[in-house]
């Protein structure tokens, strides 16, 4: 029966290349701001179609609280004793930023050495073509319960099924969640991933003087606010690099897949004679230890400035939070060690935006080891699991409502794929592969449960 879906998936791969391509041509972004509201209606609509085609025949979209709507469906199997497996991806993409930073239009699914390249290609309209590969391979064998959610807001983080589920907990109940919006160690390197950082968002605002002063009326005794606030941005890391924080551990250590240094480098772009920054490996530094970056600061610009010393300034940061450590812990953490920072007694405010918990999943569960052969069975190579950086918190969510479920997170985004960048593109072999996998599994894990 492998051999059959594999050969059935290949055959299929022409025509899920055009079926992205008109995925990827819509411009869903879940922004007003940005692109009309109708675009992520097209995408649902589009999303809920193509479902339905696959058995899904209940496929309908839901509102959620932030005004998105995901696309809910079920497809029940004839046995009374099947296990329920939920699939999982979201059409919502990231903006394309700077257009001229493309090498190819970002709404065309275009070919590229070999890969696909478009916004959402991979993160995430690669894995919702992956889930309808599986299904396709499989017909009407398909010896498990299937349950459907696509959402339409991940990408903005305004939690809109997060709270769709806490409130109506029983429409996505499951046996087995496969989160599909993660990715392989590389091209041809089978993942699970099986940690998330949580984060902390705060914007940091320091205030000095009544208004802007001459600095050379003034300069010396005057306090100046963006002096202030990049001796407390520069607190924050030691002289190697690492995240410092008062109270907040910074030690720990990464025990699965390694991160070779200098893939890293070539994958993040690291200019050459730049060094890496931190005291650990990479895996410990990207999957197991706090990390802080500075997102954005307000204050005056270069060009415009003026010869007057700055009252006030401001910086959006951003903290990730390995799993191990409350997310509200760190956040307090940072928010005590700014104001303690503060040189010259300026006054200092800590504004938050958001916070959310780390997330690790569980790995000695059914469903986990039979995925896990499916993916030695689709790729033909050890699979192994990763950390990822990023954050879902949707899965601490799914983890709260369904205690009794196995997540599983994986998909088709790996190094190379750029998401949320310029040029973001899918390896279509991952997609392929992935199928194959997925596909193996729901046979399987129906079969033998």
């Amino acid at each position: 029966m492998t051999e059959q879906i594999r050969d059935r998936i290949h055959a299929m791969m022409p025509a899920a290349r055009d079926q992205l391509a008109e995925l990827v041509a819509i411009r869903s972004v879940a922004d007003a701001r940005q692109f009309p509201p109708e675009e992520c209606a097209k995408a649902a609509e589009w999303v809920r179609a193509r479902f339905a085609e696959v058995g899904f025949a209940d496929a309908h979209l839901v509102r959620t609280p932030d005004g998105s709507d995901a696309v809910v469906g079920t497809r029940s199997t004839t046995r009374p004793d099947a296990p329920t497996v939920l699939l999982y991806a979201h059409y919502d993409v990231q903006p394309p930023l700077q257009e001229s930073a493309w090498r190819t239009p970002p709404f065309e699914l275009t070919d590229v050495d070999g890969r696909w390249a478009g916004r959402g290609a991979a993160d995430c309209k690669g894995n919702i073509l992956m889930h309808l590969l599986a299904l396709r391979a499989l017909g009407d064998d398909v010896p498990v319960n299937l349950k459907l959610v696509v959402e339409g807001s991940e990408e903005q983080g305004t939690g809109g099924l997060e709270r769709f589920v806490e409130a109506n907990p029983e429409v996505l109940t499951a046996d087995v969640i496969l989160v599909c919006d993660t990715g392989n160690a590389a091209v041809g390197r089978p993942a699970a991933t099986i940690s998330l950082r949580g984060f902390a968002n705060v914007i940091v605002h320091v205030e000095s003087l009544a208004s802007e002063v001459h600095s050379g009326m003034f300069g010396g005794p005057a306090p100046d606010a963006l002096a202030a606030l990049v001796a407390i941005l520069a607190s924050l890391r030691d002289e190697d690099g690492s995240t410092v924080i008062d109270g907040l551990g910074s030690t720990q250590s990464w025990t699965g897949e390694s991160y070779a240094a200098e893939q890293f480098r070539g994958d993040a772009g690291v200019l050459e004679g730049v060094d890496l920054l931190g005291d650990g490996s990479v895996a410990d530094e990207l999957w197991a230890r706090p990390a802080l970056t500075i997102l954005g600061i307000d204050c005056p610009p270069v060009v415009g400035s003026t010869a007057s010393i700055v009252p006030r300034a401001s910086a959006r940061l951003n903290l990730r939070v390995p799993p191990g450590t409350r997310a509200q812990d760190a956040h307090d953490a940072l928010v005590a060690h700014l104001r303690s920072h503060a040189p010259w007694n300026v006054h200092v405010k800590v504004e938050t935006e958001a916070v959310g918990e780390p997330f690790r999943a569980a790995t000695d569960g059914p469903a986990y080891r039979t995925f896990a052969d499916s993916l030695r069975s689709a790729y033909g190579v050890e699979p192994t699991t990763l950390g990822q950086g990023g954050s879902i918190p949707l899965c601490n969510v799914l983890a709260d409502a369904y205690p009794g479920a196995e997540i599983i997170l994986m998909g088709v985004e790996e190094p190379l794929a750029l998401i949320h960048a310029p040029n973001e593109s899918v390896d279509p072999g991952e997609i392929e592969k992935l199928a194959i996998a997925e596909a193996i599994f729901l046979r399987t894990y129906g079969t033998a449960t």
